[in-house]
């Protein structure tokens, strides 16, 4: 069982990849990605975590033209290797069993693996709202600033994103399942998401099993 959850900021995937977990008690991995990196390459976690969803596309384009007459740019090289690295992390918790991976282009990563793909969005007002509640001891930020900060985060998510995969956009049918988390208590609708997954699974075994 796999399930892989992409997101908006704010909208509450991490909650709800963390709370199916708890119901389904198979193993979520989030910042552990990052800290495995972090301790793999000798590198500051937040920098890791600068590079993983945000700078790699950026980076990537001072490879081009310029690779046979002058050493590559350090940070270009530190981010391929991040990207390469978090590859190979997440296909090995793949391959160690159950397990949901959170973001980081997981279902492109896992495509073979034919996890099942949750998309998870809001509208502005509850990321807003999720945003401020969760907000780190010491950031003030205005409502304007904080709506800002969710739409450039969400806008990096969705060049990274493009950036995998070949293609513009985030369309639905990446996914299996899109939730609209809007006005909505997370941990009351994982209980029958989790029974949603386990009857596609369920499904999916049995057709497999047909076809044998």
């Amino acid at each position: 069982m796999l399930i892989t959850i992409s997101r908006e900021f704010g909208s509450g995937g991490r909650e709800l990849g963390k709370r199916l977990s708890d119901v389904l008690k198979i193993p979520c991995y989030d910042k552990e990605i990052i800290q495995m990196i972090a301790e793999k390459r000798g590198f500051d976690e937040r920098f890791v975590s600068h590079i993983s969803e945000k700078n790699l596309q950026a980076a990537y384009p001072l490879t081009i033209g310029c690779r046979f007459t002058m050493t590559p740019h350090p940070v270009t090289k530190q981010a391929v290797a991040i990207a390469v690295e978090q590859q190979k992390i997440i296909k090995t918790f793949a391959e160690q069993g159950d397990c949901i991976l959170i973001g980081r282009c997981a279902d492109v990563v896992l495509k073979e693996y034919s996890p099942f793909n949750i998309f998870v969005y809001a509208d502005m007002d509850t990321k807003l709202k999720r945003c401020m509640e969760r907000a780190p001891k010491g950031e003030n930020l205005t409502r304007t600033e904080l709506e800002r900060k969710i739409r450039e985060v969400d806008k990096e998510r969705t060049r990274y994103r493009e950036f995998y995969i070949g293609t513009k956009g985030n369309t639905r049918s990446n996914y299996h399942l899109c939730i609209n988390t809007s006005g909505i208590e997370i941990k009351k609708i994982v209980p029958v998401l989790a029974e949603y997954i386990k009857v596609w699974f369920e499904i999916r075994i049995e057709n497999k099993a047909g076809n044998v």
